[in-house]
């Protein structure tokens, strides 16, 4: 359990994240396991306890290992409407259909908070030879029980009204891709970051694939002039947010 008022987060490779909260609930981000290149082996085959699972948009390299872990854990599901709706035909219980703008108080907890925003990217599942519109594209405005923010901006090329979302929701943490190609690069990126006005940023969605070319040091590089923290564990690495009410 988190202690402390912390929050624990493990980058599993490419746009997969495991929290612990400050309560002790365990949050999965995009569930690419089994078939992701960069995924350690020891989390290959997922989770015992799952409490929530969030899911950002329906391409594979972010939808891989949904039906798995709802079938081991039943975790509570947060996606589009579209999305929570395929899935109930597959199997899922415990389903919350959100769509932008909306938030949700996780149930489970009085105090987690899941708001969905924007996200410029597309958005389908494929399921054999059929692929599924899925909704639209989101991002995640998550706010623990501690009061810390965090948001995840799901794959999404820059734009303006991130600002927006910053000002309304006062993110301690942003969660970003930077691999260019299928999402912002570095460039972009850095531009995203004065945006938000963040501190503290987790890059994400790069290094998987040789096209994917932005990398942390590429974003540093486009930040000089700002007082900005980039983040860059290693894969499988935890990482601590340690937050004071």
């Amino acid at each position: 359990m988190a202690a402390n008022g912390d929050i624990f987060i493990t980058w599993l490779g490419h746009s997969t994240f495991h929290i612990t909260t400050p309560g002790g609930k365990t949050i999965l981000i995009d569930p690419w396991l089994t078939d992701n290149p960069k995924t350690p082996n020891e989390y290959k085959a997922g989770f015992d306890k799952l409490d929530y699972l969030l899911i950002t948009h329906g391409h594979s390299d972010h939808f891989g290992d949904v039906l798995t872990v709802i079938e081991k854990n039943q975790p509570v599901t947060v996606a589009a409407y579209e999305i929570i709706g395929y899935l109930q035909k597959k199997g899922l219980k415990n389903g919350i259909p959100v769509n932008k703008g909306g938030t949700t108080t996780l149930p489970g907890s009085d105090t987690i908070k899941v708001t969905a925003v924007h996200a410029d990217h597309t958005s389908s599942i494929q399921d054999g030879d059929q692929t599924i519109y899925a909704g639209e594209p989101m991002g995640f405005v998550i706010e623990f029980e501690n009061g810390y923010v965090i948001y995840n901006t799901g794959d999404t090329a820059v734009f303006g009204d991130m600002k927006i979302i910053s000002e309304l929701y006062l993110p301690n943490l942003l969660m970003l891709p930077i691999g260019d190609h299928f999402t912002m690069g570095p460039k972009e990126a850095a531009y995203a970051i004065k945006l938000v006005d963040a501190s503290k940023v987790l890059p994400m969605h790069y290094g998987t694939f040789p096209m994917l070319t932005g990398t942390p040091e590429k974003l540093r590089a486009q930040l000089v002039c700002r007082n900005t923290e980039v983040l860059s564990p290693a894969v499988g690495e935890t990482i601590t947010l340690t937050h004071k009410t």
